[in-house]
């Protein structure tokens, strides 16, 4: 090792919980969240810290950062760049630690810990290097990113040779990279349709946003009363106008019968996708209503714990939008695992954004640039913007490309305390 080798000293957590303003952040399975982190901390040699995040909505969150304790010893002590060359064997040794994955395997407490532990590492990578997070993923030659991943479980569909040409093969020239640097990428608005905002204010929100540049738009349904989704799904129309993209989002409420007879009344405001319509665990059900509400799409990832169950989604033909979070499944690397999978199977990659964004921004750059999936549009959230040292900034509705080292995840002073 040279004088200037970064070495991951020690692990440490935080529990950290924001209260949100009234109304914000609701839906119809959560009315009041508290929007939350587990946070892994890496101290290193040198003057420079990992920050990983796993987001929850309050309760339990405790348990993640007990957890991320548990697969620190996975990590301390060892020299960031010889970790991150190897770290696909290294996240499939944490992924089926024996006693850990019985609670598991693969999802829930455990898997959210693995995701800030794995977030911290690559944070920690990208500032080690001096460089945001999708310049080192832009960096990393096709064999650099392959060896990051735990293709575990996948190999009848994705093998790491594919993985490799499907890496060179949708490499983006220097050029397009620079015009795409330059412009930034489009966002979405889903502060303008919490579920428990009143009509009016859903009204102010749309015309508030359209006047910020945002052309695509979110709204909350799942209530008991199907005519309340259906009244305030025309509102947005009405108020967003005949060529903005509106998305309605039901947060699992329904049951697979309810989902078929809501979403063909929805059909009407010609929503851009239908999103969690029913159980995230129950495939067949989603098989069956994507087969009635044809051509209505559906999207879903929030709650898909893991690549392999990822992977039966895809083979389903159920998922028209992929939106897999790296604060939700294992991290950066099997997100990229879980983007690469969804391109193989010509299903383009929406993020969810637990995290405002933050770390999206970087991933969905490294998407359309290497990965070569079209290029729609990410999530927005500004809910937690104030509290972190460099919050996603948008510009007429782009985020604008981050600058500063590192997966923008690191927390204000003040907050950390």
């Amino acid at each position: 090792m040279t004088n200037h080798s970064v070495i991951i000293k020690e692990c440490l957590t935080r529990d950290i919980r924001f209260d949100l303003k009234e109304g914000e952040g609701s839906d119809a399975v959560n009315q009041t969240p508290q929007y939350s982190y587990a946070v892994c901390k890496l101290t290193t040699n040198r003057q420079i810290q990992g920050t990983g995040l796993a987001f929850t909505l309050g309760a339990g969150n405790e348990l993640v950062c007990e957890a991320i304790g548990y697969l620190a010893r996975f990590i301390e002590g060892r020299e960031i760049e010889q970790l991150m060359a190897g770290f696909g064997a290294v996240f499939r040794e944490m992924s089926n630690a024996p006693n850990l994955r019985w609670l598991g395997p693969h999802k829930g407490i455990v898997h959210l810990a693995l995701a800030a532990v794995t977030n911290a590492c690559f944070d920690l990578w990208a500032k080690s290097r001096g460089v945001p997070l999708w310049k080192l993923l832009l960096d990393l030659s096709p064999e650099d990113i392959a060896g990051t991943l735990d293709l575990s479980y996948l190999e009848e569909v994705l093998t790491r040779s594919e993985v490799i040409e499907l890496l060179h093969k949708n490499r983006r020239s220097k050029s397009h990279i620079e015009q795409v640097v330059r412009t930034g990428y489009r966002g979405y608005d889903t502060s303008i349709g919490w579920f428990n905002y009143s009509n009016a204010q859903i009204q102010q929100k749309v015309k508030q946003s359209i006047g910020q540049g945002f052309t695509a738009l979110k709204l909350k349904v799942g209530a008991d009363e199907q005519e309340r989704d259906i009244q305030r799904a025309h509102l947005v129309r009405d108020a967003a106008g005949e060529h903005a993209q509106i998305m309605v989002d039901a947060n699992q409420r329904w049951s697979l019968p309810e989902a078929i007879e809501v979403c063909q009344k929805l059909e009407e405001i010609d929503p851009y996708w239908i999103e969690e319509p029913t159980h995230p665990d129950d495939i067949s059900a989603h098989r069956e209503l994507a087969r009635q509400v044809h051509p209505l799409r559906l999207a879903m990832g929030e709650h898909i714990p893991n690549r392999v169950v990822f992977k039966n989604f895809l083979q389903s033909g159920a998922m028209s939008f992929n939106q897999v979070d790296a604060v939700r499944v294992g991290g950066i690397s099997e997100f990229i695992t879980i983007s690469l999978l969804s391109k193989k199977f010509g299903i383009p990659v929406v993020p969810h954004v637990g995290d405002m964004g933050q770390i999206h921004q970087h991933l969905v750059l490294f998407n359309q640039l290497y990965v070569g999936h079209e290029p729609l549009f990410l999530e927005h959230i500004p809910h937690l913007r104030d509290y972190f040292k460099f919050p996603a900034k948008l510009a007429d509705g782009y985020y604008q490309v981050p600058e500063e080292p590192g997966a923008s995840s690191d927390f204000k002073d003040s907050i950390m305390k």
